[in-house]
């Protein structure tokens, strides 16, 4: 694994830096226009560009150099970072600007980590999946909590600009790596059609030709919308459950990413259960009853840290496991188109999900169990009444359903059979099918 473990670490050093840079924006935007929309739209134009180009980018995945991808993807987000900074020094930074560079990176990113994904499958033997995916959900929790805290520090020390500089920094370095690396030669493209449509559709016919890739696409996008539009509101449902208390908010979140560092590091140390469809369902049922129901029902502290935890221990070995099947099951070649056609459907789902869920709580859930409301008799023993009780029955029903998500996979066998049922890409008998 030395030549992924490279690559890994170079991702990791930029991923911090991209997330100090993250941090940063967000305490200017909130200076210089003291509003939320501000923030929010950064989000939104990092984000768009995944929506619109994400099945462009599988086509140029498969045909390109993904090395080269990801190196100009890293350069191309470098730059904008760079443009960032001669603007603040220079006095110049308007919003606007941010939103610009937002776009510019979400376009690099969508690129660049399509072809990081892909790449993971040529650099590494099957085997050792489940470990490089547990490598990169460790990534993902380690910057969570180091990028916000580093640039907290040191924006007091070198400001906005300095902090900005170190992102410039740790994309060079990123880079750097990829230099270092040489990846092994990729099989030619023969998943190939005719016309950049056919090929940009490709992914959803192979997917829908195999009914087990079909239904592990559904339970995965189910998971994902139900964690979506329940994720978010765990926030303001313990403020609005504890008055306000900011301290007991920091704690339980650091449980959740304490969580996360461990059972990624877990999975890197196991590599996860043989059966890789056990670690997903599983990992379903877990995260959906221990980890989003019980902080819906939850009310006191014991309670939300144990949730806390629970919700994000598990995600490191279903998402291996996920991902494990997926590269196991899909050539190397196609996997840029097939994975941009999973990653698209929660790309839209995401944003949709948790727009749902304010709104639905906003206008529904909250109202219905204040102390007299309509479910507060149906509802009120499991999750309570008044503040941040509405809330709690979101996260109670996307628990249930997150939960229904595993089960399902269980009673349906092209889901529950997919490691013997779909024979691996390299086994022969996908080729001659």
């Amino acid at each position: 694994m030395r030549a992924f473990l490279i690559v890994w670490f170079g991702q990791l050093v930029s991923m911090v830096g991209t997330g100090m840079t993250r941090f940063a924006l967000i305490v200017w935007l909130w200076d210089r226009t003291q509003a939320a929309v501000p923030m929010t739209l950064m989000v939104v134009f990092a984000a768009l560009p995944a929506v619109v180009l994400r099945l462009f980018a599988g086509v140029v995945v498969d045909r390109w150099d993904r090395r080269r991808l990801m190196i100009w993807g890293d350069l191309l987000a470098g730059l904008s970072t760079v443009a960032l900074v001669l603007l603040y020094a220079q006095g110049s930074l308007q919003v606007w600007h941010v939103y610009a560079s937002a776009l510019v990176s979400g376009t690099a990113s969508t690129f660049q980590s399509l072809a990081y994904t892909t790449t993971i499958t040529t650099l590494i033997p099957k085997a050792h999946y489940p470990r490089a995916s547990g490598l990169i959900s460790l990534a993902h929790y380690a910057t969570t909590i180091a990028a916000p805290l580093l640039a907290g520090l040191l924006i007091t020390v070198i400001g906005v600009a300095g902090v900005l500089m170190i992102d410039v920094a740790t994309f060079l370095f990123a880079v750097g790596t990829l230099l270092w690396v040489r990846f092994p030669p990729r099989a030619r493209a023969e998943h190939t059609e005719n016309g950049v449509w056919r090929n940009a559709l490709f992914g959803f016919r192979y997917i829908a030709e195999r009914p087990s890739l079909l239904g592990l696409l559904f339970i995965t996008t189910l998971f994902t919308v139900m964690e979506s539009l329940g994720y978010p509101l765990i926030a303001p449902l313990l403020l609005a459950r504890t008055g306000g208390d900011e301290a007991l908010l920091g704690l339980v979140q650091a449980v959740m990413g304490t969580g996360g560092v461990l059972g990624g590091a877990a999975l890197v140390i196991w590599g996860g259960p043989k059966r890789r469809i056990h670690g997903l369902l599983i990992g379903l049922l877990l995260t959906g009853i221990l980890g989003d129901t019980l902080m819906g029902v939850g009310q006191v502290l014991p309670v939300w840290l144990v949730a806390g935890f629970c919700l994000e221990v598990f995600i490191p070995m279903l998402v291996a496991a996920n991902d494990t099947i997926w590269r196991s099951k899909v050539p190397s070649e196609a996997q840029g188109r097939v994975f941009a056609t999973t990653y698209l459907l929660m790309d839209i789902g995401e944003p949709l999900a948790t727009l749902t869920g304010g709104l639905l709580v906003d206008s529904v859930f909250e109202p219905a169990l204040r102390p007299g409301g309509s479910l507060a008799p149906l509802f009120g023993g499991l999750v309570g009444t008044g503040p941040g009780a509405g809330m709690g029955l979101v996260l109670l029903l996307c628990g249930v359903l997150s939960a229904s998500a595993g089960v399902w996979g269980y009673l349906f066998r092209p889901v529950r059979a997919v490691e013997t049922l779909l024979p691996d890409y390299d086994s022969g008998a996908e080729k001659a099918a």
